[in-house]
């Protein structure tokens, strides 16, 4: 078994802005739109999720489910700077600075984000990790600031807040597998059988395409190697691997053929190359924890190297890369953006509940 950046210490998992009763569970200010790498070290406990409650714009946006019918193509936005100019994002492969946010987005807007240099943006799929989906609208003026922008969602695993928990737990509770046990109230699932993809994935990938993404940011993949082998029918972990892969492949072509270029970039389990199909389904790879464990702990395990190379083959195969480790010490920032020079990443350094805007590798 590969050993990713989860395994032999505690997963690097984020939870979005959620709210609970209407109150907010997490209340980050954000100053001038921009917290400096190294300068604040943030809280270490994580939100805890509830019940969402839309507040931000777009709240009436409809949750996602079908597909774009007849096979058309949804347009993808134009790209242009407000006043007139435009800014069009940069290929893929070229992209040097990401930045890294899956909640505390302020006023649940992205405002703060599009004014920064950044050159890829991942955000959630929605601003409440629920059904307040970000809108073509916002993207669209995210985009218009010379930014690619990916949507974050799961392929592994489902949490207890996300809207089709309760949908798949009623009617399909067998697609639920063992708890995982660092993060009480997330589920691995049963991510090969069919009705995963037809009543989360899919429809997960259609909202991306409705509100005009640039692709989508593909957690959990390391779900076929903490999956217990009590809920896998039988499968074993080679066979689990080979599923994932398939996953990934299908939301690769089904994204593609309704709009060609759109971005497919997986998180961590860059060992999944070895698998026929892999490489050649992916546009790039988001890897955690290369050089600096949460927080500040230079990453020297076995594991580190073998992600490392992994990482490395896909970028010699024509794959970009999107690195974040996580450290607040001036010179472990440092550290970390000279290593994302040498090895052609792009990356970021931030803090682990990745609910703030660091500044680029300088």
């Amino acid at each position: 078994m590969k050993h990713g950046p989860c395994c032999g210490g505690e997963p690097r998992r984020r939870w979005p802005m959620a709210t609970r009763a209407g109150a907010t569970m997490l209340v980050m200010t954000v100053v001038g739109g921009l917290v400096a790498c190294g300068s604040q070290t943030g809280p270490q406990a994580k939100p805890t999720p509830g019940t969402a409650t839309a507040s931000g714009p777009g709240a009436s946006a409809p949750a996602p489910g079908g597909t774009v019918g007849s096979g058309a193509r949804p347009s993808h936005p134009a790209t242009g700077a407000p006043g007139g100019g435009v800014r069009t994002p940069p290929p893929p492969r070229t992209v040097t600075s990401l930045a890294y946010q899956l909640q505390g987005y302020a006023d649940g807007r992205l405002d703060a984000l599009a004014r920064e240099p950044h050159q890829l943006a991942v955000i959630d799929l929605a601003r409440d990790a629920h059904t307040d989906w970000f809108t073509a609208a916002e993207i669209t003026a995210l985009r218009r600031s010379g930014k690619r922008v990916l949507a974050y969602f799961e392929i592994g695993s489902l949490e207890n807040f996300r809207p089709e928990y309760p949908v798949i737990r009623r009617t399909a509770p067998d697609l639920l597998a063992n708890e995982w046990t660092q993060w009480p109230g997330e589920y691995f699932v049963q991510y090969w059988d069919a009705r995963w993809w037809d009543r989360v994935v899919r429809p997960r990938v259609d909202q991306a395409l409705r509100a005009g993404f640039d692709g989508v940011y593909l957690d959990t993949p390391l779900a076929y190697e903490e999956i217990s082998l009590t809920h896998t029918r039988g499968r074993d972990r080679a066979r689990l691997a080979a599923d994932m892969v398939a996953l990934i492949a299908r939301i690769s072509t089904y994204a593609k053929a309704r709009r060609p270029g759109f971005l497919i970039v997986p998180q961590n389990s860059p060992e999944l190359r070895e698998q026929p199909g892999y490489t050649a389904a992916i546009d790039g790879i988001g890897m955690e924890e290369l050089f600096y464990l949460a927080t500040d702990e230079p990453c020297t395990r076995d594991w580190c190297a073998t992600n490392l190379a992994h990482t490395r083959a896909l970028r010699d195969a024509g794959k970009f890369v999107l690195a974040i480790d996580y450290a607040v010490r001036a010179e472990n920032v440092r550290a970390a953006c000279r290593r994302y020079r040498a090895e052609r990443f792009a990356g970021t350094v931030t803090v682990r509940e990745v609910d703030r805007l660091t500044a680029p590798c300088g």
